[in-house]
């Protein structure tokens, strides 16, 4: 293989792991954000709870096939030494090491997070909502990763996709936060909240009798 045709499928490899990269960057993001918009009940009315639900699922999963297209071509480029291990065990590349560490870490805190939702029902809510949290902490690592292991934040594009992304996930889990804040307990997901709710005018009868 001549040296042109080894640089041609490099770039070509590089082309596909870094836009797939930013696709999943922007399908992780309206995950992030349809979640937190249904827990709050800010989501689009027109839509059943069940059509919200299964919406979160899809693109859940349209993200993990594209973040294995993202891994596979990262680990395919001849320019670059990745190694298989260093996509299950954070810091191992030799290849910006910081930059893909972040990459395989917020790979396997995905990884988790999907995993106990498709086995959602053999594990029980609390344990499942425990692990669900780690989305809150998956995004961030992901974006500082996208940051780091690109060099083309200056085309403007980009910039709008990582920017527009952080944006919107900061909206979000500032909504979230202000809710908890509130301590307004039907937003917050609690359990028998809106029965404690709907108890309460009961009790106050009760009393005026």
């Amino acid at each position: 293989m001549s040296l042109a045709s080894v640089a041609g499928s490099s770039q070509a490899l590089w082309f596909i792991s870094r836009g797939s990269g930013l696709v999943v960057l922007v399908a992780f993001t309206a995950v992030v954000v349809l979640g937190v918009a249904t827990r709050l009940g800010s989501a689009p009315s027109r839509l059943p709870r069940f059509a919200v639900a299964e919406l979160h699922r899809t693109l859940s999963l349209f993200a993990v096939v594209l973040l294995a297209l993202h891994v596979v071509t990262a680990i395919l480029d001849p320019y670059v030494t990745i190694g298989w291990a260093a996509t299950l065990v954070p810091f191992l590349s030799h290849y910006r090491t910081a930059a893909i560490g972040l990459g395989t870490f917020a790979v396997d805190l995905f990884g988790a997070v999907i995993v106990t939702s498709l086995v959602r029902q053999r594990l029980g809510f609390r344990l499942w909502r425990a692990v669900h949290w780690l989305a809150y902490l998956a995004w961030p690592v992901a974006f500082v990763h996208s940051l780091q292991a690109g060099t083309d934040l200056r085309i403007w594009w980009v910039a709008l996709v990582e920017w527009g992304s952080a944006a919107a996930v900061l909206t979000a889990v500032g909504a979230r936060l202000l809710s908890v804040v509130r301590g307004d307990p039907d937003r917050l997901g609690l359990p028998g909240a809106r029965a404690g709710s709907r108890a309460r005018p009961a009790r106050s009868r009760a009393t005026v009798r």
